[in-house]
């Protein structure tokens, strides 16, 4: 009785079943149809809940979101996120005079948005971004204000969609 296990084994060695179960899944999948896009015209569907690119948000009379709270950037794991804090030009109330993130070391978690408490900064469902020259890494808070109002009907619709898991 106890032989049974290497006899099995050394009949599975020979007979090589390994790469003939590799090979059946192989032929299997040679013959069903392709499934091909094409990239730059199509693109793969993705969630609303899709953590891409990160912007910053503005509120409806175009003041920006951000108190300069520094919570993102304490929750951020990667350090990606510095700010720096001022005061506001019209009412003395605090605000973020410098606002960068470095993609390079964004790791795309989304703590930074759940930490925030005005939602001045979301998660685009922008997936794609290049970076031509050294320092464009670096997104200041003009480009993530400029990301922010480019997309905010997106993002105000993926966020109404998510408000019950938040």
């Amino acid at each position: 009785m106890k032989m049974w296990p290497y006899i099995k084994k050394i009949v599975k060695r020979f007979t090589l079943f390994e790469l003939l179960n590799g090979l059946g899944l192989t032929g299997r999948y040679f013959f069903r149809k392709k499934i091909t896009l094409q990239f730059p015209e199509e693109f793969t569907p993705a969630s609303n809940r899709f953590r891409g690119v990160l912007a910053l948000r503005r509120y409806d009379n175009k003041d920006e979101r951000c108190i300069a709270c520094r919570l993102c950037e304490a929750a951020c794991p990667a350090c990606a996120i510095t700010i720096e804090a001022g005061p506001r030009r019209s009412d003395g109330t605090r605000r973020a005079i410098q606002y960068d993130v470095d993609v390079f070391k964004c790791i795309n978690c989304g703590f930074c948005e759940e930490a925030c408490p005005v939602d001045a900064i979301v998660a685009t469902p922008l997936k794609h971004y290049q970076v031509a020259e050294r320092g464009d890494n670096i997104f200041t808070k003009e480009k993530l204000l400029a990301i922010g109002d480019m997309m905010q009907d997106e993002l105000t619709h993926d966020l109404e969609l998510d408000k019950n898991y938040r």
